[in-house]
């Protein structure tokens, strides 16, 4: 099998050497063979030497990198046999860092784990694939092949979810739906204990937010007969904890009707019926925050990412500016604030002087208990710190 190949520029293969796994369109000098977007292609330094085997796509970043060096016959092949030893190693290491009453868990973090442009999630015997490159997306069924062949029965089904995530023109020749099995949603799952239920067909992302398992478990050592605040709920996440830990009472908002019914049914799947000591509200957050004057022990902010690209950069750090100003304002004395940020471009040492500024503004003393982040089995490559995308701080509020 032979694929087309692309050549660098003199002094431009360092990044690639170093394990970076992007190749930007202007370190290319030239190509060899017809390219067009989603082929494999195979990438060489100026001197005819092989460095690594990427997807190509006609943009800025005209390769995403999937395997650095070749193998002993030569480059490598992505066959059924590579996806399948690929995967296996991967499920050796969340073997190890994910434990406990657990199962559901990110079995694939793109980069981070050598597979750029892909994600699955592991929903209790269920893989949901999400690509986000065309060269990962004509993949999916040798992809779904070594799932079956790396965890045999274990598996029942493998979903693909990719319309929404691949490049516009492209995403929208693809539809949803399963590669293999079938199972009906919304599925249960366990996470430390607590049981979810997911729905990936209508859920946002894959169904459930799982970079926030070690968040939500931290909480809860904070929960006990406390008044908690979760605002952006989604499912309810942060809720169950709570309300498992011994909150004293818990409300949760979100601007989503839909996520309210999600939280609810989360609430009863884990105390059998309504918890008397949790409420919903669907409601705007800042309106909520601004209108009601309760003031929490605990209050939990884990907004959408308010910025996708630099462009909007600015205006997502005034929109966490406000609304971490409102919540500090609905923290009571000696309470404590969670607070996050998801968005890529907002890096972690803007998070918090914006988190600075919002703590000045509301004219609260703080100290920082804790900085948070993804949990392990979202693993940021040390060649790719662009994957660190979740940050968060844990503060007390004098």
């Amino acid at each position: 099998m032979t694929f087309s190949k692309l050549y660098l520029q003199a002094g431009r293969d360092e990044a690639v050497r170093r394990f970076h796994p992007w190749v930007f369109s202007r370190a290319i000098s030239r190509y060899e063979g017809n390219l067009s977007d989603g082929d494999v292609v195979e990438v060489f330094d100026n001197k005819n030497r092989y460095i690594a085997t990427g997807h190509y796509h006609d943009g800025s970043i005209a390769v995403r990198i999937f395997s650095f060096g070749a193998t002993a016959g030569g480059p490598v092949i992505p066959d059924l046999a590579y996806w399948t030893k690929k995967l296996a190693h991967i499920r050796s290491i969340r073997q190890v860092i994910v434990t406990g009453e657990t199962n559901c868990y990110r079995l694939v973090h793109g980069e981070g784990d050598g597979c750029t442009g892909l994600i699955i999630d592991m929903y209790n015997g269920v893989a949901v694939v999400q690509a986000h490159s065309i060269g990962m997306h004509r993949e999916r069924d040798i992809i779904a092949d070594a799932l079956k062949d790396v965890f045999g029965n274990e598996l029942t089904a493998v979903y693909d979810k990719s319309a929404d995530t691949l490049p516009d023109e492209y995403g929208a020749t693809v539809t949803n739906g399963y590669l293999f099995g079938r199972t009906p949603v919304p599925h249960p799952v366990q996470e430390n204990g607590n049981t979810f239920l997911v729905d990936w067909i209508t859920g946002q992302k894959t169904g459930f937010f799982l970079d926030q398992r070690d968040n939500r478990a931290l909480l809860a050592q904070y929960a006990q007969g406390k008044d908690v605040l979760n605002a952006f709920c989604y499912s309810g996440g942060f809720s169950v904890y709570a309300l498992k830990a011994g909150a004293n009472l818990v409300h949760s908002v979100d601007v989503s009707q839909k996520a309210i019914g999600l939280t609810n049914q989360n609430i009863e799947a884990n105390f059998g019926e309504t918890d008397t000591r949790h409420e919903a509200y669907a409601e705007d957050v800042m309106h909520y925050l601004k209108a009601h004057d309760h003031n929490y022990d605990v209050v939990v902010l884990d907004p959408p990412a308010f910025a996708k690209s630099l462009s909007a950069r600015h205006r997502a750090v005034q929109g966490y500016k406000r609304l971490n100003a409102e919540g500090f304002r609905r923290v009571a004395k000696g309470g404590i604030l969670f607070t996050f940020s998801c968005s890529q471009v907002v890096d972690r040492e803007l998070f918090y002087n914006t988190i600075v500024a919002a703590a000045i503004e509301a004219g609260r003393q703080v100290r920082v208990l804790h900085h948070l982040s993804q949990p392990a089995d979202h693993p940021v490559s040390l060649f790719h710190p662009e994957g660190g995308y979740l940050k968060g701080l844990v503060l007390w509020v004098e």
